[in-house]
Protein backbone atom coordinates (compact mmCIF):
# COMPACT_ATOMS: atom_id res chain seq x y z
CA UNK A 1 0.00 0.00 0.00
CA UNK A 2 1.42 3.36 -1.09
CA UNK A 3 -1.06 5.49 0.86
CA UNK A 4 -0.39 7.74 3.85
CA UNK A 5 -3.27 8.72 6.13
CA UNK A 6 -2.23 11.90 7.90
CA UNK A 7 -3.02 11.26 11.52
CA UNK A 8 -2.70 14.63 13.25
CA UNK A 9 -4.97 16.22 15.87
CA UNK A 10 -5.15 19.60 14.13
CA UNK A 11 -5.96 18.04 10.76
CA UNK A 12 -8.67 15.87 12.35
CA UNK A 13 -10.16 18.94 14.05
CA UNK A 14 -10.24 20.94 10.82
CA UNK A 15 -11.71 18.06 8.80
CA UNK A 16 -14.52 17.75 11.34
CA UNK A 17 -15.31 21.44 10.85
CA UNK A 18 -15.32 20.88 7.07
CA UNK A 19 -17.89 18.12 7.38
CA UNK A 20 -20.46 20.24 9.23
CA UNK A 21 -23.39 21.36 7.11
CA UNK A 22 -23.44 24.77 8.81
CA UNK A 23 -19.81 25.64 7.94
CA UNK A 24 -20.02 28.72 5.71
CA UNK A 25 -18.35 28.75 2.30
CA UNK A 26 -15.78 31.34 3.40
CA UNK A 27 -14.78 29.23 6.40
CA UNK A 28 -14.82 26.08 4.26
CA UNK A 29 -12.31 27.63 1.83
CA UNK A 30 -10.03 28.69 4.68
CA UNK A 31 -10.12 25.22 6.24
CA UNK A 32 -9.35 23.45 2.95
CA UNK A 33 -6.41 25.79 2.41
CA UNK A 34 -5.08 25.24 5.93
CA UNK A 35 -5.37 21.46 5.63
CA UNK A 36 -3.61 21.57 2.26
CA UNK A 37 -0.67 23.45 3.81
CA UNK A 38 -0.27 20.78 6.47
CA UNK A 39 -0.58 17.99 3.90
CA UNK A 40 2.07 19.57 1.69
CA UNK A 41 4.44 19.65 4.65
CA UNK A 42 4.15 15.86 4.97
CA UNK A 43 4.19 15.17 1.23
CA UNK A 44 7.47 17.05 0.76
CA UNK A 45 9.28 15.36 3.62
CA UNK A 46 11.44 13.29 1.24
CA UNK A 47 12.54 16.06 -1.14
CA UNK A 48 16.21 15.84 -2.04
CA UNK A 49 18.56 18.45 -0.58
CA UNK A 50 21.91 19.78 -1.73
CA UNK A 51 24.66 21.62 0.11
CA UNK A 52 24.97 25.36 -0.44
CA UNK A 53 27.57 27.77 0.88
CA UNK A 54 26.06 30.83 2.56
CA UNK A 55 27.16 33.74 4.73
CA UNK A 56 25.35 34.42 7.99
CA UNK A 57 25.78 37.75 9.86
CA UNK A 58 28.58 36.01 11.80
CA UNK A 59 30.36 33.58 9.48
CA UNK A 60 30.30 31.35 6.42
CA UNK A 61 28.60 27.98 6.65
CA UNK A 62 27.21 25.14 4.55
CA UNK A 63 23.44 24.99 4.57
CA UNK A 64 20.85 22.90 2.76
CA UNK A 65 18.50 23.79 -0.06
CA UNK A 66 16.03 21.82 -2.16
CA UNK A 67 17.77 20.26 -5.14
CA UNK A 68 16.59 20.07 -8.73
CA UNK A 69 13.84 21.85 -10.63
CA UNK A 70 11.05 23.62 -8.78
CA UNK A 71 7.98 21.53 -7.93
CA UNK A 72 4.78 21.66 -9.97
CA UNK A 73 1.37 21.89 -8.30
CA UNK A 74 -1.50 20.55 -10.41
CA UNK A 75 -5.02 21.21 -9.13
CA UNK A 76 -7.74 19.20 -10.86
CA UNK A 77 -10.38 21.77 -11.82
CA UNK A 78 -12.37 22.99 -10.21
CA UNK A 79 -12.29 21.74 -6.62
CA UNK A 80 -8.51 21.31 -6.62
CA UNK A 81 -8.17 25.09 -6.79
CA UNK A 82 -9.34 25.20 -3.18
CA UNK A 83 -6.10 23.49 -2.11
CA UNK A 84 -3.75 25.51 -4.30
CA UNK A 85 -3.20 28.62 -2.17
CA UNK A 86 -2.60 26.49 0.92
CA UNK A 87 0.19 24.56 -0.78
CA UNK A 88 1.63 27.74 -2.29
CA UNK A 89 1.86 29.14 1.24
CA UNK A 90 4.47 26.46 1.93
CA UNK A 91 5.96 26.38 -1.59
CA UNK A 92 5.62 29.93 -2.96
CA UNK A 93 8.13 29.34 -5.78
CA UNK A 94 6.39 26.24 -7.14
CA UNK A 95 5.16 26.19 -10.71
CA UNK A 96 1.44 25.65 -11.29
CA UNK A 97 -0.23 23.55 -13.98
CA UNK A 98 -3.95 22.95 -14.46
CA UNK A 99 -6.02 19.99 -15.61
CA UNK A 100 -9.72 20.34 -16.40
CA UNK A 101 -11.73 17.13 -16.57
CA UNK A 102 -15.41 16.56 -17.35
CA UNK A 103 -17.35 13.31 -17.29
CA UNK A 104 -18.88 11.94 -20.49
CA UNK A 105 -22.51 11.26 -19.54
CA UNK A 106 -22.72 8.21 -21.82
CA UNK A 107 -19.42 6.46 -21.13
CA UNK A 108 -18.91 8.01 -17.63
CA UNK A 109 -15.22 8.38 -18.55
CA UNK A 110 -13.25 11.57 -17.79
CA UNK A 111 -12.66 13.89 -20.75
CA UNK A 112 -9.81 16.41 -20.74
CA UNK A 113 -11.11 19.89 -21.63
CA UNK A 114 -8.13 21.92 -20.37
CA UNK A 115 -4.46 21.10 -19.93
CA UNK A 116 -1.64 23.57 -19.32
CA UNK A 117 1.67 22.59 -17.74
CA UNK A 118 5.08 24.18 -17.07
CA UNK A 119 8.04 23.17 -19.21
CA UNK A 120 10.38 20.28 -18.40
CA UNK A 121 7.72 18.33 -16.56
CA UNK A 122 9.86 15.20 -16.86
CA UNK A 123 12.46 16.79 -14.54
CA UNK A 124 10.07 17.96 -11.83
CA UNK A 125 8.21 16.49 -8.86
CA UNK A 126 4.45 16.98 -9.23
CA UNK A 127 1.80 17.28 -6.53
CA UNK A 128 -1.71 16.63 -7.86
CA UNK A 129 -4.37 18.38 -5.77
CA UNK A 130 -7.93 17.04 -5.51
CA UNK A 131 -9.95 17.39 -2.27
CA UNK A 132 -12.09 14.27 -2.82
CA UNK A 133 -10.78 10.86 -3.91
CA UNK A 134 -14.12 9.14 -4.54
CA UNK A 135 -14.16 6.63 -7.42
CA UNK A 136 -10.63 7.65 -8.38
CA UNK A 137 -11.55 8.03 -12.04
CA UNK A 138 -10.64 11.69 -12.42
CA UNK A 139 -7.42 11.43 -10.41
CA UNK A 140 -6.32 8.36 -12.35
CA UNK A 141 -7.01 10.07 -15.68
CA UNK A 142 -5.13 13.20 -14.58
CA UNK A 143 -2.12 11.07 -13.66
CA UNK A 144 -2.35 9.32 -17.03
CA UNK A 145 -2.12 12.68 -18.81
CA UNK A 146 0.85 13.76 -16.68
CA UNK A 147 2.72 10.53 -17.36
CA UNK A 148 2.04 10.89 -21.07
CA UNK A 149 3.69 14.31 -20.80
CA UNK A 150 6.83 12.71 -19.36
CA UNK A 151 6.22 13.15 -15.64
CA UNK A 152 7.92 10.46 -13.56
CA UNK A 153 7.48 11.57 -9.93
CA UNK A 154 3.88 12.20 -8.90
CA UNK A 155 2.14 12.48 -5.54
CA UNK A 156 -1.62 12.80 -5.03
CA UNK A 157 -2.98 14.95 -2.18
CA UNK A 158 -6.64 14.56 -1.15
CA UNK A 159 -8.50 15.84 1.90
CA UNK A 160 -10.91 12.89 1.99
CA UNK A 161 -10.69 9.49 0.34
CA UNK A 162 -12.93 6.46 -0.07
CA UNK A 163 -11.47 2.93 -0.07
CA UNK A 164 -12.72 2.48 -3.63
CA UNK A 165 -10.76 5.50 -4.87
CA UNK A 166 -7.60 4.52 -3.04
CA UNK A 167 -7.81 1.01 -4.51
CA UNK A 168 -8.26 2.46 -8.01
CA UNK A 169 -5.15 4.65 -7.80
CA UNK A 170 -3.07 1.89 -6.21
CA UNK A 171 -4.11 -0.45 -9.04
CA UNK A 172 -3.72 2.01 -11.93
CA UNK A 173 -0.66 3.85 -10.59
CA UNK A 174 1.24 1.82 -7.99
CA UNK A 175 4.18 4.22 -8.31
CA UNK A 176 2.16 7.23 -7.13
CA UNK A 177 2.18 8.11 -3.44
CA UNK A 178 -1.23 9.08 -2.03
CA UNK A 179 -1.67 11.44 0.92
CA UNK A 180 -5.12 11.64 2.53
CA UNK A 181 -6.18 13.69 5.53
CA UNK A 182 -8.89 11.16 6.46
CA UNK A 183 -10.07 7.89 4.90
CA UNK A 184 -13.86 7.52 4.98
CA UNK A 185 -16.11 4.45 4.98
CA UNK A 186 -17.38 3.97 1.42
CA UNK A 187 -19.15 5.46 -1.59
CA UNK A 188 -22.93 5.69 -1.87
CA UNK A 189 -24.88 4.68 -4.97
CA UNK A 190 -24.25 8.11 -6.52
CA UNK A 191 -20.48 7.97 -6.02
CA UNK A 192 -20.35 10.36 -3.07
CA UNK A 193 -18.03 9.67 -0.15
CA UNK A 194 -19.73 8.65 3.11
CA UNK A 195 -19.83 10.22 5.64
CA UNK A 196 -17.98 12.79 3.50
CA UNK A 197 -18.70 16.49 3.32
CA UNK A 198 -20.86 16.84 0.22
CA UNK A 199 -19.61 18.32 -3.05
CA UNK A 200 -16.29 20.03 -2.30
CA UNK A 201 -16.44 22.26 -5.37
CA UNK A 202 -19.92 23.54 -4.58
CA UNK A 203 -18.97 24.24 -0.97
CA UNK A 204 -15.68 25.95 -1.86
CA UNK A 205 -17.26 28.22 -4.49
CA UNK A 206 -20.77 28.52 -2.98
CA UNK A 207 -22.44 27.39 -6.20
CA UNK A 208 -25.29 25.58 -4.42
Amino acid sequence: MNTTILSHPIISHKVTLLRKTDTASKDFRILVSEIATMMAYEATRDLELQDVSITTPLQQMTGKEIAGKKLVLVPILRAGLGMLDGVLTLLPSARVGHIGLARDHETLQPIKYYYNMPKELDKRDVLVLDPMLATGGSASAAIDFLKADGCKRIKLLCVLGAPEGVARIEKDHPDVQIYIAELDERLNEHGYILPGLGDAGDRIFATK
